[in-house]
């Protein structure tokens, strides 16, 4: 296990669509377990494989109740009800902003082993998903930011 190098803005690769992991072998678990190392050694709460420079769907989640792997994630149901709060990006370091995102989502993903699971988030866990959810498409919490009524001297671009 290994600490990988976290891209930062700047780097075109944020900005790609991730691919499809096709194969659950020894290479998948190397990246998930190098993947987790980087994480806890960054104090995040979520990373997706992009962020370390490797364009599959892989994302690793722990908002403090557990550490999650999600292989080929997908959101599959938000709920109407949103919430308004800071986000960041190991990415993005030093940067915050206020988001706008669903309250609660259902997400279905790939575990390690390759077997369908479904997945429940609530608040953090809801925003965490869709975070690192959305990096696996080109995508930046900066595309997600609340009304200027709820940014509080943040450091929103």
């Amino acid at each position: 296990m290994a600490i990988r190098k976290i891209v930062t803005l700047g780097d075109p690769i944020l900005y790609k669509k991730s691919r499809i992991v096709e194969k659950f072998d020894d290479r998948l678990f190397e990246l998930l377990d190098d993947m987790k190392d980087t994480l806890i050694k960054s104090e995040g709460v979520g990373l997706a494989a992009v962020q370390v420079g490797v364009l599959r769907r892989v994302v690793v989640i722990d908002c403090g109740d557990g550490y999650i792997e999600l292989i080929n994630p997908e959101v599959t149901e938000r709920s109407e009800e949103l919430q308004h709060e800071t986000e960041g990006c190991l990415s993005l370091p030093g940067k915050y902003a206020v988001t706008e995102r669903p309250m609660t989502v259902k997400v279905r993903a790939q575990d390690r082993t390759g077997k369908w699971c479904l997945y429940k988030g609530t608040g953090l866990k809801a925003r965490c998903f869709c975070h690192e959810i959305d990096h696996l498409d080109g995508i930046l919490y900066t595309s997600h930011l609340a009304d200027e009524k709820y940014q509080k001297n943040m450091g929103a671009d």
